[in-house]
């Protein structure tokens, strides 16, 4: 962690005195507070700087920006008392001093004007609730009031006062405790985190919106799986998102029991984010097994199944998406095809690798296929170190084999010569069952065939089937 001294060096840069000097002259106290300062002292890029005044954050924002060359542009927000300032690409938030009151049933509180001391202690942990002056008199100094210091150079999150008012009056705080523990790797202080799981209920008056942007934060760090152990070991995760929560523990019948899911999932969705900053497949490897609860069963030849876990998984993912406000878009779409088709390539690595198996792999994932493979080889989770090193092996040669394929066959993009609208034409057929079961018959046909691109033997398939469905070509 960074010293004082090096802190005070990182802001003694014009923008802060020019923002020390506007708050002179309208004779206020101000101060750079909350992330930004917890980020100085982490060593952490920050993209925007907040200012705390014991006065007019909206006043102090206008006189900030007819100070700077060029002219910073204001935008006023009045409801809140708060205004930002965009200039020399950076942006200043402004917020006069508060304090707040809060009902019950509500996160939004009851706001008025307040000290700094009111300020800081309304702060959600110790290690935001710091602040450093940029006066002119005391320029640098530090005020800590709550031992943010001390809990920074601990690695904790903490709140400033009574964590059970605090998550009480704003239970989305909660998720914030929890987003940065993961975030920071830092540890949530015990009593910090009973009180969590005492208001776990509370997050119920917190929008679903709200709580996806903390989700995808957690999504976004790097060991995401430190987030959501979190969440289900404080309640948390059973009224987010219950079916998640559902995966943990293990069942045992005739003293078998199968893995436990959730912790599976987890090793999963770590080894997803060592490789992949995408943040869409890494909710697919959250979700990849989501539907084992629900598939799961007893068969006394065979011990524990989840038959089709990954259709049924798939099918489940709109209504979990729509219950989160999450983007109903090509997003979710892929999603659903990680979950439905993540145990096709553990399928090849396990069979015999054929050139048609290989191809429909390759044609199903389209432009996917690389996430898919990714996802699929973070699925290996097995204890057996002999058993993980063959199938890893054998996954990199279904990747070679992918790669020839499809530099032979151009299958990215593949589709079958023949079209619906071919087959309806030759036939004189209109759409229906039927030409769809043609098409089907093509595509397969043409998948198991060493031409798949052959619009010969294409029309000919389309022919075949339709002979035996009773058809003649009218043309």
């Amino acid at each position: 962690m960074r010293s004082l001294d090096e802190i005070r060096r990182d802001i003694d840069k014009p923008l802060f005195h020019t923002v020390g000097e506007a708050a002179d002259a309208l004779g206020f106290d101000c101060y750079v507070v909350g992330g930004y300062v917890r980020d100085l002292f982490l060593d952490r890029k920050s993209k925007d700087i907040d200012f705390l005044t014991v006065g007019s954050g909206i006043e102090l924002a206008k006189e900030v920006a007819n100070r700077m060359k060029p002219r910073g542009k204001v935008t006023v927000f009045k409801n809140f008392g708060t205004a930002q300032v965009y200039g020399r690409g950076v942006e200043l938030e402004f917020v006069g001093a508060r304090k707040e009151s809060y009902h019950r049933e509500s996160r939004n509180p009851v706001v008025e004007d307040g000290t700094l001391e009111d300020d800081i202690s309304r702060r959600d942990f110790t290690i935001n609730a710091m602040a450093l002056r940029v006066n002119s008199e005391g320029f640098g100094d530090l005020v800590d009031m709550f031992g943010g210091m001390e809990d920074l150079q601990h690695r904790k999150i903490r709140t400033p006062l009574d964590p059970d008012i605090t998550f009480s009056d704003d239970p989305l705080r909660m998720m914030r405790a929890i987003r940065f523990a993961t975030q920071l790797k830092f540890a949530i202080d015990y009593e910090t985190f009973e009180a969590i799981r005492r208001n776990a209920s509370r997050i119920e008056i917190i929008s679903r919106e709200r709580i996806y942007v903390e989700l995808t934060k957690i999504m976004e760090s790097a060991k995401p799986s430190i987030g959501w152990c979190l969440l289900l070991d404080s309640g948390l995760l059973k009224l987010i998102l219950p079916q998640v929560e559902a995966l943990q523990g293990v069942e045992t019948h005739h003293g078998r029991g199968h893995k436990d899911n959730f912790y599976h999932t987890m090793q999963v969705l770590d080894s997803v984010a060592a490789k992949s900053d995408d943040v869409w497949l890494r909710w697919a490897a959250l979700f990849h097994d989501i539907a084992k609860p629900v598939t799961k069963r007893w068969a006394d030849n065979v011990g524990w199944t989840f038959h089709n876990h990954n259709f049924v998984g798939a099918k489940m993912i709109p209504a979990i998406f729509r219950s989160l406000k999450f983007p109903m878009d090509d997003k979710m779409k892929f999603v659903m095809k990680m979950v439905e088709l993540h145990m096709r390539p553990i399928a090849l690595v396990e069979e015999t690798v054929t050139d048609s198996a290989v191809r429909r792999l390759a044609v199903d994932a389209g432009e996917d296929l690389d996430a898919l493979m990714t996802l699929c080889e973070a699925d290996i989770t097995s204890k057996n170190t002999d058993k993980v090193k063959r199938y890893l092996e054998n996954y990199i040669k279904v990747r070679e084999k992918i790669a020839d394929l499809v530099a032979r066959d151009s299958l990215r993009q593949w589709q079958p010569p023949v079209t619906g609208d071919d087959i309806m034409r030759v036939f004189g057929l209109s759409q229906g069952k039927m030409v769809g079961e043609i098409k089907q018959f093509v595509r397969e046909s043409l998948l198991d065939s060493d031409t798949p691109n052959d619009p010969d033997l294409a029309y000919r398939l389309m022919i075949q089937k339709g002979k035996e469905l009773g058809l003649e070509p009218t043309d």
